[in-house]
């Protein structure tokens, strides 16, 4: 019998120049995916190229987390893109993160866009289909990940791109499978116990409480813990430890071996 298995990703390399956000070392050694900020929401050069050359060092997947040129605001402000200048704004980025992840002996293996264009294209049909496009014309053989039921995955599809399905680890859901708003009361979990509990019944195939109180369906290949959520690293030990007690091995989405052991931290 094949041992179920399930990826753990994280959102990494968010800090700018002296502000610094989450703690990329720790999280790269228990993720199998790392969600790479390519430096439109988060993210510089020196912040992306560490982020990488430890993902490679740890034998972490590389994906570009793309999202809208929006510093300020980290990415989590709708704008209403042209659909052309999106596909090139998003090529841009895959391509910028793919060459420092080349150069740190890794490569970039799958897109999951960030933030308020995330939440958009779960429902914008251009904005989804101008993503699309960016994926399709950098690789063709490039994964994609995001929000199952979502434009973005459906028009993937149909483009011929891999498509993985995603869940949130610290995220609230409402009864549609869609994320709770940041801006809501418990849009955020935090207790780490309650949230691996929550991930071992999304790794079992079952259902898990909305918001509402209702039993949701939320079927994913990746499950992802925010890197700049409060407590993140003890989260995510948290989750990896409760998912290999309960036999399910942390494996990429996108294929390769189990992670095994605890690896050590880097300084």
């Amino acid at each position: 019998m094949t041992q179920p298995a399930m990826d753990l990703n994280s959102d990494l390399a968010e800090s700018f120049g002296r502000w610094q956000l989450g703690d990329d070392a720790a999280l790269l050694a228990i993720v199998t995916s790392a969600n790479i900020a390519c430096g439109y929401h988060a993210g510089d050069a020196t912040v992306i190229r560490r982020a990488c050359a430890d993902a490679a060092r740890h034998e972490v997947v590389v994906g570009a987390q793309v999202g809208y040129r929006d510093l300020a605001g980290f990415g989590r402000r709708f704008i209403d893109v042209p659909p052309a200048e999106l596909t090139d704004d998003v090529l841009y980025q895959i391509a910028a993160l793919d060459g420092l992840a080349r150069i740190s002996g890794t490569r970039v293996r799958y897109v999951k866009p960030h933030g308020a264009l995330y939440n958009a294209i779960v429902h914008h049909e251009a904005q989804a289909a101008a993503v699309v496009e960016a994926v399709r014309t950098w690789d063709p053989d490039c994964a994609v990940l995001g929000l199952p039921g979502s434009q973005w995955l459906r028009r993937a599809a149909e483009a011929g791109l891999r498509t993985h399905r995603e869940a949130f680890a610290d995220r609230a859901y409402t009864p549609e499978g869609t994320l709770v708003s940041r801006r809501e009361p418990g849009a955020l979990l935090h207790d780490p116990q309650e949230i691996a509990e929550r991930c071992v019944r999304i790794a079992r195939g079952e259902p898990i409480t909305a918001v509402d109180g209702s039993e949701l369906l939320v079927e994913a290949d990746s499950l992802c813990v925010h890197g700049d959520s409060p407590g993140a690293v003890r989260i995510a030990e948290t989750v990896r430890d409760r998912l290999r007690a309960e036999g399910i091995a942390l494996r990429p989405f996108t294929g390769g071996a189990p992670r095994e052991g605890t690896p050590a931290r880097l300084p």
